[in-house]
């Protein structure tokens, strides 16, 4: 018994210190519920929650309600993600919006996927905070599978990231002024022309990424996707990616 006592006695130092090197998970609270004929607002969130969750660095949290964003997110999260769409219906209240803003200003991270590009087309600040929107005229190739390429491989988030194929709508209908960096593209059948597939940009003190691929389970889960969707949470959270 002494004995054991001893060895417990010696180990247990070693325990703790290697469970406090352990990082804490991130906390990511995916924000959808406003369904919409062409895009399964359900299905695709779960879709995403499992492509996080399957990793031990997240843990994952959906709400069907914006509202959340009005409570103290920013005490229980480190990233908000928005797979949603205030499809015909009003904004969500000025205290939720405000909510998200100061989330991400003061230091915590957003990552945008797809149709949430057309998000809140009565807000103003919606663009600044996500760099670029839905011009409300244009729309996307017709549905095809297409090859994403990384374009920035200094990012972290695309350091250790493949060119992949993904089936997908591929957006040429984006807008606006603040400064991004893209990250990937994509080559437009309508357009002609290298459409961005992905770019972050620096909003307040917090960290945003923006894609807008995602249109279906099938783009949601395709691996080049879900890697890109790990590493793009991991940044907006911390700056860096060590998956």
């Amino acid at each position: 018994m002494v004995l054991i006592l001893s060895v417990l006695l010696v180990l247990f130092p070693a325990i703790v210190a290697a469970e406090s090197a352990q990082p804490k998970p991130i906390r990511v609270l995916i924000v959808t519920g406003a369904e919409h004929p062409a895009h399964r607002w359900h299905e695709n969130s779960l879709a995403i929650r499992d492509a996080l969750a399957s990793s031990e660095r997240f843990e994952v949290r959906v709400s069907e309600d914006p509202e959340i964003l009005a409570t103290r997110v920013t005490d229980r999260y480190d990233v908000v993600i928005l797979n949603y769409c205030n499809w015909e219906k009003p904004l969500p209240s000025k205290e939720a919006l405000e909510g998200l803003v100061n989330f991400v200003r003061g230091g915590k991270g957003l990552v945008v996927i797809h149709f949430s590009s057309g998000a809140f087309p009565d807000w103003p600040e919606y663009e600044k905070l996500i760099g670029r929107v839905w011009d409300k005229v244009s729309t996307h190739d017709p549905y095809r599978t297409f090859h994403v390429q990384v374009v920035d491989r200094e990012h972290a988030i695309t350091r250790k990231l493949a060119d992949f194929d993904i089936s997908d709508e591929l957006y040429f209908c984006l807008t606006g002024n603040p400064e991004i960096r893209i990250l990937l593209t994509a080559r437009s059948e309508v357009t002609k022309k290298d459409e961005p597939m992905g770019f972050v940009l620096q909003y307040g003190k917090g960290r945003v990424f923006h894609t807008p691929l995602g249109h279906d389970v099938k783009g949601l889960t395709a691996p080049g996707f879900v890697q890109l969707l790990r590493g793009a949470c991991e940044w907006a959270a911390t700056g860096d990616v060590t998956e």
